[in-house]
């Protein structure tokens, strides 16, 4: 890894990353309007941002200077996977910017396997964040390549309603086994489970919709 890419994860440890991803085509979908929850989070006291969609993060690029994660969602009939599920995507994700680019890592039937993922990210000198639901997934990842082990997925993959609160189970399960960075994603939304995590070591990804 780069020392640039060093230096990014080094400053996000035990941080907050503020994950601003209004619903799609709702009042607040703009890049415009994107923009400003992600500087207000900012000024709020996140260190990082993950921006959804090419248009927001061309947006979100031109006009703040922290580490951005980038994912492209997509819904497809024939695939279950939706957090950037094609190499496209990643190219079309890095050429606008983003530092680290996430995708949905489980082990699921998928366009582009999780070999080639994470190589076409480290392609062009991006950190790869694996988005994972389970030790399974995150060992994959991690056989892989990832950069960055997530719990975004945890509780998203059975075609069931996901559990009220947030998987430190699992969290800590993946803070003991592996030594990259582990971000807590998902259902991180009150100030004590924000200081749980945080108090596990943990990088935590807060989305303005939790």
């Amino acid at each position: 890894m780069n020392k640039k890419n060093n230096l990014i994860l080094k400053m996000l440890k035990k941080s907050l990353i503020a994950s601003c991803q209004p619903p799609s085509k709702g009042p607040l979908d703009s890049p415009s309007i994107i923009l400003g929850l992600a500087r207000s989070s900012l000024i709020g006291g996140a260190k990082a941002l993950r921006i959804e969609g090419f248009k927001n993060l061309k947006k979100i690029r031109k006009n703040v200077k922290v580490p951005i994660i980038g994912i492209k969602k997509r819904i497809s009939k024939k695939y279950p996977i939706i957090i950037t599920p094609l190499l496209s995507d990643i190219e079309k994700l890095a050429f606008l910017g983003a530092d680290i680019i996430a995708f949905d890592s489980t082990d699921r039937n998928r366009p582009y396997s999780i070999k080639k993922m994470i190589s076409k990210i480290h392609s062009y000198n991006k950190i790869a964040m694996a988005d994972c639901s389970n030790i399974r997934d995150a060992t994959i990842a991690i056989d892989n390549g990832a950069n960055i082990i997530s719990t975004t997925l945890s509780g998203y993959t059975k075609g069931k309603n996901p559990p009220k609160n947030p998987d430190f189970k699992l969290l800590k399960s993946l803070i003991q086994k592996f030594n990259v960075p582990i971000i807590a994603e998902g259902r991180i939304n009150t100030p004590d489970y924000f200081k749980k995590a945080i108090d596990m070591a943990a990088l935590i990804s807060l989305g303005w919709w939790a």
